[in-house]
């Protein structure tokens, strides 16, 4: 492509880069992008009140955790993660042997929405808004929600 083209039109240059494959992050960067705008969109809509506040989600490449957030005074109520968990390293393993859970990522995200649904009865919390937090409600933020309303929340 012409160097001349390039600064003419810079959708052009981004294109090349793509294309070259100089920026790696750039894919990345479009997909969280595209996350955080979902958020906003959702956050829009919804809001946790201090008789029914939010269960937000953040799931990342190797962990999830779970909040429960008034939205009124800033305050976080809950939270749960899932280093309070003890993960099996095999996925095969049984949770009976040594008392962990095995190691897939929505049995850990089950656990978590368990964790969190024990602590929130124990403050007296029965119902939440649910927000995914941008991402799919498929996998690991289903699995998390339906383990919540196995501990008792209702969305």
């Amino acid at each position: 492509m012409p160097a001349k083209l390039c600064e003419e039109r810079p959708e052009r240059k981004r294109l090349s880069l793509l294309l070259n494959n100089q920026n790696a992050n750039f894919f990345m960067k479009i997909t969280a992008s595209k996350r955080i705008t979902r958020h906003r969109r959702i956050r829009a809509k919804i809001s946790g009140s201090p008789t029914k506040p939010r269960l937000s989600v953040f799931r990342s490449n190797k962990h999830i955790s779970a909040q429960i957030i008034v939205d009124s005074s800033g305050t976080t109520l809950v939270s749960a993660h899932d280093n309070e968990i003890k993960i099996s390293k095999s996925p095969r393993k049984t949770a009976k042997k040594d008392k962990s859970v095995p190691g897939t990522k929505i049995n850990v995200a089950h656990e978590v929405g368990k964790i969190i649904a024990a602590k929130a009865l124990a403050k007296k919390i029965n119902s939440v808004v649910f927000d995914r937090g941008g991402y799919a409600y498929h996998g690991q933020v289903r699995a998390l929600a339906e383990g919540a309303r196995e501990g008792g929340l209702k969305f």
